[in-house]
């Protein structure tokens, strides 16, 4: 079981977005690579960035950001927003990244995810983001009429190393995981599923380790990390704790 924090970046610094819209965004820190050095000190394992003017523009906006961010860190660094082509992928993952995570074009053209999956197993993650239990696209502007467990299924046996579900009417707004339509879609497919969108307090993490959601990945954090609603400390010893349990069991 895995904590993320996030980083989302806009015109290169941290911020946090409420319900995804970018002109409700809440700038945390103005520099990106202490805000990663500072996560990997604090004892996270991971990292998870987002491009978020890249999802809206359909390219990479913050690469520069994103840069110094793997420069700063050790820690494995997953990253979406705007990567759209094998071309965008092979780059990212020769500048270091551990994972790319692809959003809209994963409903735009399953194939290329599928193949991406060939060319680069074990690196590509899937990102659905949800509004009112449908698809969201293009940096969560505009809505699909796919909904999460048939595009996810589209995936199945392709390789993909997560999913990274998103519930949007939730992000940003500390409200609690949407724990029941995350825990649906871990059980309709194979693949790992990482919760995302309105992690709110130690009791999320807390939930996050009971029994029947240790099929998920992990979780992950960054309104509430940012706003001091969660002690790193205290959730990354929760944490522990359980995967020594179960290594014991």
């Amino acid at each position: 079981m895995i904590l993320f924090p996030a980083i989302d970046l806009k015109d290169g610094q941290c911020v946090r977005l409420k319900l995804g819209d970018m002109e409700q965004a809440t700038v945390y820190n103005a520099d990106p690579a202490a805000q990663a050095k500072t996560f990997e000190d604090q004892g996270f394992e991971w990292l998870h960035v987002v491009d978020l003017n890249g999802a809206f523009a359909g390219e990479s906006v913050n690469g520069a950001a994103v840069d110094t961010i793997l420069k700063a860190t050790k820690n494995p660094v997953q990253l979406g927003g705007g990567i759209r082509t094998l071309s965008h992928i092979e780059n990212w993952l020769s500048r270091g990244l551990t994972r790319v995570i692809l959003g809209t074009v994963a409903v735009r053209d399953p194939a290329l995810v599928i193949e991406a999956c060939k060319q680069f197993p074990g690196c590509v993650a899937v990102g659905i983001d949800a509004k009112g239990g449908k698809v969201a696209v293009e940096g969560w502007a505009e809505a699909s009429e796919l909904g999460v467990v048939e595009l996810a299924r589209n995936f199945e046996g392709a390789g993909v190393a997560a999913i990274i579900y998103t519930d949007i009417d939730r992000d940003g707004i500390l409200t609690g995981i949407n724990w029941t339509s995350t825990l649906d879609l871990a059980d309709a497919v194979s693949i790992p599923v990482i919760a995302s969108g309105g992690l709110a307090s130690i009791e999320d993490v807390k939930r996050m380790l009971q029994p029947d959601a240790r099929k998920l990945e992990g979780a992950i954090s960054g309104r509430a990390l940012y706003d001091g609603r969660i002690d790193p400390q205290e959730a990354l010893a929760l944490i522990k704790a359980a995967r020594e349990k179960e290594d014991t069991q």
